[in-house]
């Protein structure tokens, strides 16, 4: 039976052709370089499997080594250059849309709440990641 969690919804668009965004998000070469919500945290390691039943994995862990943990999930469904669902491994889900727009992408995430922190806070810890994930790729366009 279908839960009614609260959903949550973030943007940004990213001034960079659709191509180089998607290998952004979904490379673990580029994931590793802005998955973090903050400057004292980082993703040191990213595993991959881009396809409907597949799984992915990164590392965040602070920069002093006090805490860390693996985001991981498998996915739904994956249409490239369009659109991304998953399952997180505590079973919230997540979808990603990704829409061209003249020269630029406009992202819609859209996540399942947590019950350990106030929703401002996962809102702005995912904003974060997101406004960080655009900073970085249109530093490589």
């Amino acid at each position: 039976m279908e839960t009614d969690k609260t959903k949550i919804t973030i943007n940004a668009t990213v001034n960079a052709p659709v191509g180089k965004v998607w290998e952004s998000w979904t490379k673990p070469q580029h994931i590793t370089k802005w998955c973090n919500a903050s400057d004292d945290w980082h993703a040191p390691n990213a595993e991959n499997d881009l396809r409907a039943g597949g799984r992915f994995t990164t590392r965040m862990e602070a920069k002093d080594g006090s805490m860390g943990f693996d985001f991981g999930g498998t996915y739904d469904e994956v249409r490239q250059n369009e659109y991304i669902a998953y399952t997180m491994d505590d079973g919230r889900t997540v979808t990603i849309d990704f829409k061209v727009e003249d020269d630029a992408v406009a992202i819609t995430e859209t996540f399942e709440a947590e019950n350990q922190n106030p929703i401002e806070m996962q809102r702005g810890g995912w904003q974060n990641i997101l406004d960080n994930f655009k900073k970085y790729t249109e530093s490589i366009a």
